[in-house]
């Protein structure tokens, strides 16, 4: 079982004919692994030393010397050949089993089916994901813009069906904004389309974490969009405080956007109560706490917050952190949050938000729980000078 996704178990009882059989399997596997480096020091490109590549590929991905043998075929074939080479290669592929030559459109067009069928097998190969970005930046480079748009916005639809199958797929939300960043440049944009996809994204990942708040790599992707999208929407600092902790219609901004983006603060308080032992969630919020912290506010969603409203949100936090500990008190998480926003608020102000007694009790509590990391707490309890 891997993020919920069933794997089966396909090893087989060990007997003398499995043996054999799995003997004969690596004969013909390192009789192919030869053949292909022979073609490989003979610079034989052909369709079929690329099809003898293919073979290897499939029964083994990870090995990434072949696919640095693939694309060099690959870009012997991008590129015009000369007249010398046009005769030999001519006469290789007459002696190969397809031969016939293929357009560079529909070379990559190949190669992109031939990885998503490696990567149904293989989702978190990271040479299949290379490569495959590898051939849209290939593609870039050799062919019209509109052939290549159409090549990106046919992999946004592709991995957006990936990441509904696994939807905690980081290699597929890495991938998905490289595409994003690729459809956003100005040589592939298309005058029908907004420059900007960051709405579009951001409400992307409101869905996923709809459908599961256990998803660290939507939560990731959405601190970064949210900057982007406050800047786009020109919002000010009082609509800043309000995608916080009220949310913002975009409307109110003068902005066509007419969708309604509620408080984050709002939004990570339901994921805590409907599962406070989800580590991804307590990274998240962790991430807003920044927002309070003089340190990091620069970078945060509210970076003008007074000192004032600064202690009242860390208060107002602490206080819905503490109301959790009455139904879950055997969660560290909540205990080194709290202890966290205290010594925020402490750096702050110069006070404590409650009773030195009270964090003593927190820190031992994170002991108790976290027999792991005693000392860690134990050194923390006397930095703060816990009792």
């Amino acid at each position: 079982m891997s993020h919920g996704i069933p794997r089966i178990n396909e090893v087989e009882p060990r007997t003398e004919q499995v043996r054999l059989r799995e003997l004969k399997k690596i004969q013909e596997y390192k009789g192919l692994v030869d053949l292909v480096e022979a073609k490989n020091q003979e610079r034989n490109y052909t369709l079929e030393a690329l099809q003898l590549t293919s073979r290897l590929l499939t029964l083994n991905p990870e090995y990434y010397t072949i696919w640095n043998h693939r694309r060099r075929i690959l870009q012997h074939r991008f590129s015009p050949p000369s007249p010398h080479e046009v005769n030999l290669q001519k006469q290789r592929d007459d002696n190969s089993p397809a031969g016939l030559t293929e357009s560079t459109l529909e070379l990559i067009t190949s190669d992109l089916n031939f990885v998503f069928s490696l990567l149904r097998k293989f989702p978190k190969c990271y040479w299949i994901w290379n490569h495959r970005l590898w051939l849209l930046q290939q593609a870039s480079t050799h062919l019209p813009v509109p052939e290549v748009r159409k090549l990106w916005e046919a992999e946004l639809l592709l991995v957006g069906k990936m990441l509904s199958l696994d939807n905690r797929n980081f290699h597929g939300w890495g991938y998905r904004r490289t595409i994003i960043e690729a459809l956003e440049r100005r040589e592939l944009r298309d005058d029908s389309v907004r420059a900007s996809m960051v709405k579009d994204e951001f409400d992307y990942t409101t869905r996923m974490i709809r459908t599961s708040m256990s998803n660290f790599s939507a939560w990731h992707n959405r601190s970064r969009l949210i900057p982007r999208l406050l800047d786009e929407l020109a919002a000010g600092d009082d609509d800043r405080r309000k995608m916080l902790d009220e949310g913002i219609s975009a409307s109110n901004l003068h902005s066509n956007w007419e969708l309604i983006y509620h408080a984050e603060l709002t939004l990570i308080q339901e994921g805590l109560y409907t599962d406070s032992r989800d580590q991804s969630l307590w990274f998240y919020h962790q991430s807003l706490m920044c927002s309070f912290d003089p340190t990091f506010a620069s970078c945060s969603i509210v970076p003008n917050l007074s000192e004032y409203d600064r202690l009242a949100y860390i208060k107002s936090e602490t206080d819905k952190l503490v109301e959790m500990l009455e139904d879950d008190d055997d969660c560290k998480w909540i205990y080194q949050a709290l202890i966290q926003l205290a010594m925020l608020y402490k750096s702050t102000s110069g006070s404590w938000p409650v009773l030195p007694e009270t964090i003593g009790t927190w820190v031992a509590s994170l002991q108790a729980l976290d027999p792991l990391r005693h000392g860690r707490w134990m050194d923390l309890g006397r930095r703060i000078g816990a009792k």
